[in-house]
C-alpha cells in the first residue's frame, strides 16, 4: 500500500502528518553525550531558548533532583519537536546498567533510535547492551559518533568498532572536518557540501562551502562505499552502480531510507553537540532515514479471550489500542501512565478495556509531556507518545484498548534484580510511608522488588545495582519525606537442581468436618540457563481432575520461589506432573496445591541443590602504567579476564567477575590507579558458586 492511500486513515484534527511523526529513543553508553545531545536538539528546533547542561544542572530531560545533583540520567524523558515540518517525539534514555529497565520499555514502543557513541571510548560495554536491547524489538538505527573535540577522537575507529563488536553494516552518510581541538564542521557525503556551525551564535547559523582538496577526496571515498553498500541492499540502484552511473541524491536517500528501516544499513554522522557543532546534521538523518509510524504499519497482538492473532493498522480510524510502556508518580498530578497509541484516537473521557484484568478504565487528562512539564491535549493520535492520569488497574506492559475490539499487544521483559538490601524506617510511626513510598516506586519500576523476609521481619528492597538502590533510598527521603536505615548489600543467588528428582506426595489432613486430599507425582529435570519454569502435565485417565492441575503448577512455582536450600529462588527446571489421585469429597485446591508445594521441595532434595551466583561483565579503562595491579586485583576477586586491548596509551580490560566480590569497587580501583581508570560493569549470567561459599550460605541459613 502506497504512503497516499495510508493518509486517508487520518483524522483532520492531526497538525503533523502520520508520515511525518519519528518515534525515536537517544541511547548509549554513560557520558557518551546523550543528554547534552538532547538539549542542542530542543535548542535548535526552537522549544528551549537557551541551552542547558549536564554539568550545571540545568538540562531539560535531567529533571529530578538526583540527576542534576550526579550529572547522569537516571529516569527516561519524553519531549517533543519539529524539526523541517517532521514532528519528532524524542525519549532520552539512561546509560548507566542500573537502569537498563527504561531503555528497555522505551525501545519497545519507538519505531527509530539514535546510538550514541563517544569519539574516544568508541563501542563500551553499555553501548553493547543498548544496541541488543533495540535488535530485540526491531528498533532501526542511525548511530553518532559523538564529542569529536576531545583529544584521542578517533571516528573511524568507531565505525570499525560498530563493524566488528555490534556486528551492523554502518555507512558514512557525514564525515568530520578535522577532530580533536580542530573539529570544525562536518561533510554532507550525499550532498557534497561542508557544513560550518557559527561558535558565535552557538551553532544556529549553518554555512555551506564547496569541497575542495583533501575534503573533496575524502567525500568521493565515503560517497563511493555509501552507493555501493545502498546498491547491495536495492536492485534499481545496483543497475545504476553496475553501469557506473551517478544517481539521483533524492533516489539514494530514499534507498537508504528502506536499507535502514529494514535493519541493513546504519547510518553513521559525527558531531560535537557539547560545541554545538553538527547537531543539525543529525536532526536530517533523523527526519531522512528513521521510520515513521506507518512503515511499521501492521500491528500485531493476540485476542485476550481466544489467544488467536489480530493484526491492525496503524491509522486514526482503525480501533483504539494502546501499551502503557511506564509509569511515573508527579507531586502535583499524582500517577502518570505514559502510553504510546498505535492505532485510533485517545480522547479524554473515553473509556477504554485493559485486557490483563478484564476491566474498564477512563481515560482522564491526557498530556504530552515535556520531560516533567505537561501540556493538556483533549485527544491524541495514532503514532502520538502520551501520558494520562486516573488509572486504576494499570501496571507496565498492560494494553489499553476497545472493549467492543480487545487485542493484547506484546508486553515488554524485564532482568531479574541482583543485589539486595534490608531496609527499615528511622523512626516506628515512618512505618506506613515507608511502605506506601516503596509501594509506589515499585509500581514505577519493573526492576526494584519489595518483599519481607518471613524469618527476620525484615522488609527487603531489590534492584540492578548499588547505585540503583542508593537512588531508591534518596527519593524515599526527598519525595516520601521518609528516613530510612539500611543493612549492607546482599547478593541475590539463585538455587538450581543438580540433577532429576522425583516425589510421589500425599497431602492429608483430618479434621471434624470434610478433610483435605491432594496427591500428585512429579519428575523435575534441570534445564539451561535462562530457561525459566515449565509445568508440565501427563496426567491420562482423568486421576487427577483438570481443575486440580493448575493448583498443583500453582504449589509448584511457589515453593519453587521460596527455595530450597538457602531461601533462594530455584530457576531453570521443567516439572511434569506424571500421576496422582483425588477423593471426590476432601479434595481441593487448596490441598493440591499445598500437595504440589510439598512434591517439588522432596524432589528438589533428592535431586540436591547447587547454588548460583550473578556474574558481572566488568570492562576497565586504564593508563598501561596501572594495569598490571588492576589485573591482579580483578583475579583476587575470582574474576576471570577475557581480553586486554590497548588504543594510544590506555589499555581496555574486560573481564566476568562474581558480584560478591564487587562491593565498594569503585573505591579499590581509584586507589589502585590514582583515580585515572574508569569502569563499568552489567549483569552477564549466573554460574555455580564454589563449594566453599556455598557451604557458608547453607550454614548461615
Amino acid at each position: 500500500m502506497s504512503t497516499d492511500e495510508k493518509n486517508f486513515h487520518e483524522s483532520p484534527h492531526r497538525t503533523v502528518a502520520l508520515k511525518d511523526v519519528r518515534n525515536i529513543g537517544i541511547m548509549a553508553h554513560i557520558d557518551a553525550g546523550k543528554t547534552t545531545l538532547t538539549e542542542r536538539i530542543l535548542f535548535y528546533t526552537g522549544v528551549n531558548y537557551k541551552l542547558g547542561n549536564t554539568h550545571e544542572g540545568t538540562a531539560t530531560t535531567d529533571w529530578m533532583e538526583q540527576e542534576r545533583e550526579r550529572g547522569i540520567t537516571i529516569t527516561s524523558a519524553a519531549i517533543t519537536c519539529l524539526w523541517k515540518g517532521r514532528k519528532i517525539n524524542i525519549i532520552d534514555t539512561p546509560g548507566h546498567v542500573d537502569f537498563t529497565a527504561e531503555v528497555e520499555r522505551s525501545l519497545r514502543v519507538l519505531d527509530g533510535a539514535v546510538a550514541v557513541f563517544c569519539a574516544v571510548g568508541k563501542v563500551q560495554p553499555q553501548s553493547e547492551t543498548v544496541w541488543r536491547q533495540a535488535k530485540k524489538y526491531h528498533v532501526p538505527i542511525v548511530a553518532l559518533v559523538n564529542k569529536m573535540d576531545r583529544t584521542g577522537a578517533d571516528f573511524d575507529g568507531v565505525i570499525s568498532e560498530i563493524r566488528s563488536k555490534l556486528g551492523a553494516n554502518p555507512v558514512r552518510v557525514a564525515l568530520p572536518i578535522g577532530k580533536e581541538g580542530n573539529f570544525r564542521g562536518v561533510i554532507d557525503v550525499i550532498r557534497g557540501k561542508a557544513l560550518y556551525f557559527d561558535p558565535n551564535d552557538q551553532g544556529v547559523t549553518v554555512t555551506e562551502e564547496e569541497l575542495t582538496g583533501d575534503l573533496a577526496v575524502q567525500r568521493d571515498e565515503a560517497f563511493q562505499e555509501l552507493y555501493e553498500a545502498v546498491a547491495g541492499c536495492d536492485d534499481e540502484m545496483m543497475e545504476l552502480f553496475l553501469e557506473e552511473k551517478t544517481p539521483d541524491p533524492e533516489a539514494l536517500r530514499a534507498a537508504l531510507r528502506k536499507a535502514t528501516v529494514s535493519a541493513q544499513l546504519v547510518p553513521v554522522a559525527a558531531a560535537s553537540a557539547f560545541k554545538n557543532c553538527g547537531v543539525q546534521m543529525l536532526l536530517d538523518v533523523v527526519v531522512d532515514y528513521l521510520p515513521s509510524p506507518i512503515d511499521t504499519w501492521e500491528i500485531t497482538g493476540h485476542d485476550p479471550a481466544t489467544g488467536a492473532e489480530i493484526t491492525r493498522h496503524v491509522g486514526d480510524m482503525q480501533p483504539f489500542s494502546a501499551l502503557v510502556f511506564k509509569i511515573m508518580t508527579d507531586p502535583y498530578v499524582g500517577k502518570l501512565y505514559y502510553f504510546r497509541i498505535y492505532s485510533g484516537v485517545a480522547a479524554q473521557g473515553m473509556s477504554v478495556l485493559n485486557p490483563r484484568t478484564g476491566k474498564r478504565e477512563r481515560l482522564g487528562r491526557i498530556l504530552q509531556m515535556h520531560a516533567n512539564k505537561q501540556e493538556e491535549h483533549e485527544e491524541m493520535f495514532s503514532g502520538d507518545i502520551a501520558a494520562v492520569g486516573g488509572l486504576k488497574n494499570v501496571t507496565t506492559g498492560d494494553t489499553l484498548c476497545l472493549a467492543e475490539q480487545p487485542i493484547v499487544l506484546e508486553s515488554m521483559s524485564f532482568p531479574e534484580p541482583v543485589i539486595s538490601i534490608a531496609v527499615e524506617p528511622k523512626s516506628s510511626g515512618d512505618r506506613d510511608k515507608l511502605d506506601k513510598g516503596l509501594q509506589a516506586l515499585a509500581e514505577e519500576d519493573p526492576t526494584f522488588q519489595v518483599h519481607s523476609n518471613e524469618e527476620t521481619g525484615q522488609t527487603i528492597i531489590s534492584g540492578m545495582g548499588e547505585l540503583h538502590l542508593d537512588i531508591i533510598i534518596d527519593r524515599l527521603r526527598r519525595e516520601f519525606k521518609v528516613e530510612a536505615n539500611t543493612g549492607a548489600p546482599q547478593v541475590a543467588y539463585r538455587e538450581a537442581l543438580a540433577s532429576n528428582g522425583h516425589a510421589d506426595t500425599k497431602f492429608v489432613r483430618q479434621t471434624g468436618g470434610h478433610g483435605q486430599y491432594g496427591h500428585c507425582i512429579i519428575d523435575i529435570i534441570p534445564q539451561e540457563r535462562g530457561f525459566g519454569i515449565e509445568v508440565e502435565s501427563q496426567v491420562t485417565g482423568g486421576n487427577i481432575p483438570k481443575e486440580f492441575i493448575k493448583p498443583i503448577e500453582n504449589g509448584i512455582r511457589e515453593a519453587a520461589a521460596a527455595g530450597v536450600a538457602c531461601g533462594y529462588p530455584v530457576i531453570d527446571f521443567k516439572a511434569v506432573i506424571i500421576d496422582g489421585s483425588y477423593h471426590p469429597v476432601d479434595s481441593s485446591e487448596m490441598a493440591f496445591k499445598i500437595a504440589g508445594s510439598m512434591a517439588f521441595k522432596e524432589a528438589a532434595r533428592k535431586a540436591g541443590i547447587v547454588m548460583l551466583e550473578p556474574i558481572m561483565k566488568v570492562e576497565l579503562t586504564t593508563p598501561e602504567e596501572h594495569m598490571g595491579d588492576l589485573i591482579g586485583d580483578l583475579t583476587s576477586r575470582r574474576g576471570a579476564i577475557q581480553e586486554i586491548s590497548s588504543s594510544g596509551n590506555d589499555s581496555r580490560i574486560s573481564a566476568f567477575v562474581p558480584l560478591a566480590e564487587l562491593f565498594g569497587y569503585a573505591t579499590t580501583i581509584r586507589s589502585l590507579s590514582r583515580g585515572r581508570a574508569t569502569y563499568s560493569m552489567e549483569p552477564a549470567h549466573f554460574d555455580r558458586v564454589p563449594k566453599a561459599i556455598q557451604d557458608k550460605l547453607i550454614e548461615k541459613r
